[in-house]
């Protein structure tokens, strides 16, 4: 069974320039057990796709559709109850702890509320939890680093602190918002080792969204393309390396290096203004002329590979 079913969800914002249509009719599941990559260019509606999960959105938002967690519709529930569901059942990485994190308080005290808001834990007993949350993801003198804020550590240390915060709970499922976003090398491929020891581990779900295919692909079961707010493919993580078969995709693999760095025409569209059928059409190789007008549904191509493409049908 699966643990997150997102059903035709539409997330819209009002503006002064127009309607930003961030994600449109997107259908998702990620199972038990699971990682999910999301991927696709600055833009494109990954984080706010994470963010509708959550409910974290500003009042200026539209969102239909259906959230489902665990068979129940995160859409439906009040405030309160949304409240009990993030960092308890939910949690999420965000992908800037230097912004993310209160500046005015300690990471300790920071990493603490979960366990005292979720679990019952006295602050003395949740601050010892922190200790061993922090001994968990390799943070350095961990007993000393409770008392530090978020400017007084480095990129990395930062990080395996949000990490910390994330799985403080256990939660059964986890959004991670570019993890390793701003850090060198070296401390990335930490990172990632990391999260993919921890979440094993512990047997935790997660929705990783980023645009590093290297990241993807050393932590991700399955990939979902995202472009324009709107799936485009979804593959197992071997398949969507071996046989990418949306035109974007197929773009976006071959921008990497070791593909010989071909950029992609054009750029993509503004949310505010789309194309009126497939989106991706005014940049597209194989463009015909059944894409100017109709938008293309998704296709089977091999098991369990879908492609949003007519050269499909």
């Amino acid at each position: 069974m699966e643990i997150l079913k997102l059903i035709d969800l539409k997330v819209r914002f009002s503006t002064e320039y127009g309607i930003v249509r961030a994600a449109d009719t997107v259908n998702l599941e990620i199972g038990k057990n699971e990682t999910l990559g999301l991927i696709g260019e600055t833009g494109c509606g990954k984080t706010v796709l994470g963010l509708s999960i959550l409910r974290l959105l500003p009042e200026n938002t539209t969102v239909e559709g259906k959230i489902l967690y665990q068979g129940v519709d995160l859409l439906t529930l009040g405030e309160d109850e949304m409240r009990q569901i993030r960092g308890k059942e939910i949690a999420t990485i965000f992908q800037n702890p230097l912004t993310s994190m209160n500046p005015a308080l300690t990471i300790g005290t920071q990493i603490s509320e979960p366990f005292v808001l979720h679990q019952g834990f006295k602050k003395k007993d949740a601050m010892q939890k922190v200790i061993e949350m922090l001994k968990q993801v390799r943070m350095p003198s961990p007993s000393e680093r409770v008392k530090s804020y978020p400017h007084e550590l480095s990129g990395g240390m930062r990080q395996r602190a949000m990490i910390a915060m994330g799985l403080a709970c256990t939660p059964p499922l986890i959004i991670a918002d570019e993890p390793t976003k701003g850090l060198d090398v070296t401390i990335q491929a930490q990172v990632v080792e990391l999260i993919k020891e921890l979440t094993t581990k512990s047997g935790t779900s997660m929705l990783l969204i980023t645009h590093d295919l290297g990241v993807a692909a050393e932590l991700c079961d399955n990939i979902a393309v995202m472009y324009s707010g709107e799936i485009v493919e979804y593959a197992n993580i071997k398949e969507f390396f071996k046989n990418p078969g949306h035109p974007y995709t197929q773009g976006f693999l071959d921008s990497l290096p070791s593909r010989g760095l071909k950029p992609m025409n054009g750029m993509s569209p503004s949310l505010i203004d789309l194309p009126e059928g497939c989106k991706f059409y005014p940049r597209c190789p194989s463009a015909m002329d059944i894409c100017k007008s109709n938008r293309p549904e998704m296709v089977e191509i091999a098991k369990r590979h879908l492609v949003r493409c007519f050269l499909y049908v």
